[in-house]
């Protein structure tokens, strides 16, 4: 599995938006940073129990991500005609408006390492992405727990600090200032 210090894989994949058209051959290109900080996370498939939860409450801090220089990007390994239809048939997901990726050949998911072997699809995985497009932070789950994305909030603030920051630190609160 990558992880921390590793490069995320320069991949061109199909990606779904919004309800309002058919998917028409939409691509994301992860090579391109724009500057700006990735919070990309996958959930291992549409239409299930756990995995709108976690799209929700990601789209719910959207913003929160966006004030930090941070782009949200989704991911399964559905296709983008299986996103939009889910996406459709429920009003929460409709407004988590951010890119999903379609994964269905589960390139990305593989190239990260994070394929469950018996059910064939993603792990519950987080990543955290630097401007430079390096990994600096990941999580992953099993199949049926969910993720907490205030948590993911909080380590990116934490990671942009550029601090050493305590168990629990907040933003605005003190980091630590070890004595030389």
């Amino acid at each position: 599995m990558l992880t921390v210090g590793d490069k995320l894989p320069e991949l061109t994949l199909p990606v779904q938006q919004g309800t309002d058209a058919l998917p028409a051959g939409e691509t994301i290109n992860l090579a391109e940073t724009n500057g700006k900080w990735k919070i990309l996370f996958y959930w291992p498939k549409d239409f299930t129990f756990v995995c709108p939860t976690e799209i929700v409450g990601y789209g719910d801090l959207k913003q929160d991500f966006a004030d930090r220089d941070a782009v949200l990007i989704g991911a399964s390994t559905d296709t983008a005609h299986v996103h939009f239809a889910w996406r459709r048939s429920d009003e929460d997901l409709a407004k988590a408006d951010f890119p999903w990726i379609a994964d269905n050949g589960g390139k990305l998911a593989e190239a990260l390492g994070i394929l469950d072997k018996n059910e064939h699809v993603a792990f519950r995985a987080t990543f955290i992405i630097d401007p430079d497009n390096v990994i600096q932070h990941v999580t992953v789950n099993g199949l049926n727990v969910g993720r907490n994305p205030a948590e993911t909030l909080r380590v990116l603030d934490a990671l942009q600090t550029d601090e050493l920051c305590p168990c629990n630190w907040e933003k605005g609160q003190d980091v630590l200032r070890p004595a030389a």
